[in-house]
């Protein structure tokens, strides 16, 4: 008698993606596209976590020069950039045929420096600010990080940031990817504009909550637009307080951008639980996503701190279709199968997330049988 599958490894069909299991590979930013173009290096480290019928969602990908804040992100706005993203997406197309990759795209907005004394290197155009919803820096956090004033975007700019949106994931399916992640999330643009914390505008896209959400919406909208709603994601972190972004009311918050986005019927709408707390001694996921799954009509995604414990639970209670996983699936490119299995996990090591080497903390985790 054969035994029963784990939840997280139940097949699932994610509109026309037919996917052999629910475990997702979170997008993690790296640091390793020199001068902001993917490196061939990114092939093998996405080839490598790649199982017949997967989703990966690739790294959160800057949609102009403007919208960079880290170092080697990669770009999706020049010809070059397009052209090295195609080997990378062919090597994971070519390894399993029907799996299916996204691109993330996104902009820092305030989350960014004309100048970073520290390395004496700045992320923005021509010494420019970077722009915002506001023009309120993001406070020092204790990390040494220092981020620049940012500018204030004028409401007649605003159509042209959406284009930037819109052209970015045109060229995202020029480079062959399958969909597109609108990047919501993490105390970026589109969140500081959603977010009552950092949007202090008194135009037709601050004060209430449906005018905060307007331009993220009017994102997706012209997207959708441009690549079909079977092909775009959305992430949200509505409890999230990521460089200074909260929000008074995080659960109105997420059910209304949850509500609102069925009306463009989008692929898959990625949500990042709020931050684990200590119960009784013990680390716990708070499990804030109900309303949001129960609103929202499209594929739902969980992200935030989940094992393969909490994973299969999650998915046989039909709280989320999907779990994705960033440093768990970071350290363990076979992860799906060490579920299995229920196989020991390579530790991670922090140290190495955002180093730039093309190897040592990228592509070097062992595999189960050591010969990836």
């Amino acid at each position: 008698m054969a035994s029963k599958l784990l939840p997280l490894l139940t097949p699932y069909t994610m509109g026309k993606f037919e996917l052999s299991h629910r475990i997702v590979l979170a997008p993690l930013t790296r640091c390793r596209s020199y001068d902001n173009v993917p490196q061939p290096h990114a092939g093998l480290y996405y080839s490598q976590r790649t199982t017949r019928g997967g989703l990966l969602i690739a790294e959160a990908t800057v949609i102009s020069e403007t919208a960079r804040g880290y170092p080697q992100t990669p770009g999706i706005w020049t010809k070059e950039q397009v052209n090295a993203w195609k080997p990378v997406v062919h090597a994971v197309h070519e390894k399993m045929a029907d799996l299916s990759v996204c691109c993330k795209s996104g902009m820092s907005g305030r989350a960014s420096n004309f100048m970073l004394q520290i390395y004496f290197i700045g992320y923005q155009p021509n010494g420019q600010a970077p722009i915002s919803s506001t023009d309120k820096v993001v406070p020092p956090d204790g990390t040494g990080m220092e981020y620049s004033p940012p500018r204030r975007l004028r409401t007649d700019e605003i159509p042209q940031i959406v284009n930037d949106f819109r052209l970015a994931a045109r060229n995202a399916m020029e480079a062959g990817f399958d969909g597109v992640e609108i990047h919501g999330a993490n105390g970026y643009i589109l969140e500081q504009f959603m977010k009552d914390s950092v949007n202090d505008r008194t135009d037709d896209y601050g004060g209430n909550l449906e005018n905060r959400c307007r331009f993220p919406l009017e994102v997706v909208s012209a997207v959708v637009d441009e690549v079909g709603s079977d092909r775009v994601g959305v992430r949200l972190s509505p409890f999230a307080d990521y460089m200074d972004a909260y929000d008074s009311n995080s659960d109105a918050l997420g059910l209304y951008m949850a509500e609102s986005l069925n009306k463009f019927n989008i692929l898959y709408l990625h949500m990042v639980e709020p931050r684990m707390s200590i119960v009784e001694g013990r680390r716990q996921i708070p499990h804030r996503l109900s309303l949001m799954r129960k609103a929202f009509k499209g594929t739902f995604i969980a992200s935030g701190g989940y094992d393969r414990e909490e994973g299969n639970k999650v998915v046989d209670d039909d709280y989320t279709d999907l779990v994705s996983y960033g440093r768990l699936f970071l350290a363990n490119p076979d992860l799906p199968k060490r579920f299995e299995i229920d196989a020991a996990l390579n530790e991670y090591d922090r140290s190495t997330f955002y180093s730039p080497d093309p190897v040592v903390g990228y592509t070097d985790y062992p595999f189960l049988d050591s010969s990836p």
